[in-house]
């Protein structure tokens, strides 16, 4: 029992560093604490559905990844206008299709990555936290609502529709609420072995 206790602590502080990180400029921190959260609450997962919570690791892996070509053709970006600046009057075109190829490398992975790799791992575990009454369904449910907003959202992106950004503040509080019900309660244990 108390090794569950322990672990969801982890979880909990991994959730409150993977939303507060970005913020706040840990922009490694963010991917690192996405992955390690989803291998720290895998072996919970997996008692109450095995291919569910497998495919919540993978999402949350393949967000983190994502993320990170994100970050690398940003910075590809800078380097190469510190070259198109270095290069003095170069061909113009040529640096502009680059520029514009990483940018929309760049808005793909974030794209993927957030939009879809997040939001399916959002609705996996809040899924599985249903079913297994892990946590108070309340919890669960709104956490399954606030991935579905996010989807939404992100789902009509391509199409240069802009939804508001209240959008994110349902999973972004309730990843917070999440994480603190966690850390202060834990999971419910009875329903663990169960």
């Amino acid at each position: 029992m108390e090794s569950y206790r322990k672990a969801a602590i982890i979880v909990g502080v991994l959730f409150i560093i993977a939303t507060v990180a970005p913020i706040i400029s840990g922009v490694f921190l963010g991917p690192l604490s996405d992955i390690s959260g989803g291998i720290v609450i895998y072996p919970i997962l997996k008692k109450h559905n095995e291919a569910l919570a497998l495919g919540y690791v993978g999402a949350r892996i393949a967000e983190g990844l994502l993320f990170i070509v994100n970050l690398i053709t940003i910075l590809t970006l800078l380097i190469l206008s510190q070259e198109f600046v270095k290069a003095g009057a170069p061909d113009v075109s040529y640096y502009q299709i680059l520029g514009t190829l990483l940018l929309a490398a760049g808005d793909w992975a974030y794209l993927l990555g957030f939009g879809l790799a997040f939001t399916i791992s959002a609705l996996i575990l809040n899924y599985v936290l249903y079913q297994s009454k892990l946590v108070p369904r309340w919890l669960s449910v709104w956490g399954f609502i606030g991935a579905v907003l996010i989807f939404v959202y992100y789902l009509l992106q391509p199409f240069s529709i802009n939804l508001v950004e209240i959008l994110f503040f349902p999973i972004a509080i309730q990843e917070m609420v999440f994480a603190v019900w966690l850390i202060v309660k834990g999971f419910d244990t009875s329903k663990i072995d169960s």
